[in-house]
């Protein structure tokens, strides 16, 4: 169980950082191709880079997913973090070491959406693909919820995959 909590918590820390980094570069990078300060970027959206089909297009998301319940505002960040606590208490006492690393990368993730609504008031989303239709704009721990997500009904899908660890 050491281990599988371990794969967690690398997983959790990996991909907060990661996304961090990722957001941090496209805010400076909007604050140097537009010439204005960060508290100006939340109000609009700076285009940076742009493609006949996928733009990095800085914009703060203030819902969920295509912006849904962006009507709780600020109440919005604390059911959020009430949801990440009950998936990592509910892994836990789980005990199925398979379940920890695609949970570690879903929590790790949705924390680091939340931690953007803490500092900058929304979500910082930046990738907007439009490969003839115009999609939702969105980032690298979307991305990895996705895939977080697509992991774990796989395992409740092939139940045999993965079972669940004897205590010692």
């Amino acid at each position: 169980m050491v281990k599988s909590l371990l794969a967690l918590a690398l997983a959790l820390i990996g991909i907060f950082i990661a996304d961090q980094g990722i957001k941090e570069y496209i805010i400076l990078k909007a604050m140097a191709i537009s010439s204005l300060p960060q508290e100006v970027l939340y109000t609009r959206a700076v285009d940076i880079y742009e493609t006949g089909c996928i733009n990095l297009r800085l914009v703060f998301n203030h819902g969920v997913a295509f912006s849904m319940l962006s009507f709780l505002e600020e109440n919005l960040k604390w059911l959020q973090l009430l949801l990440i606590s009950g998936v990592l208490a509910y892994v836990i006492t789980l005990k199925k070491s398979c379940y920890m690393l695609p949970s570690g990368i879903l929590i790790g993730a949705g924390l680091s959406n939340i931690y953007d609504r803490f500092v900058h008031g929304g979500v910082v989303d930046y990738i907007f693909w439009h490969c003839g239709f115009n999609f939702a704009i969105f980032n690298f721990a979307d991305v990895m919820i996705d895939l977080a997500v697509a992991w774990l009904l796989f395992l409740n899908l092939k139940p045999g995959f993965c079972k669940a660890k004897k205590e010692n």
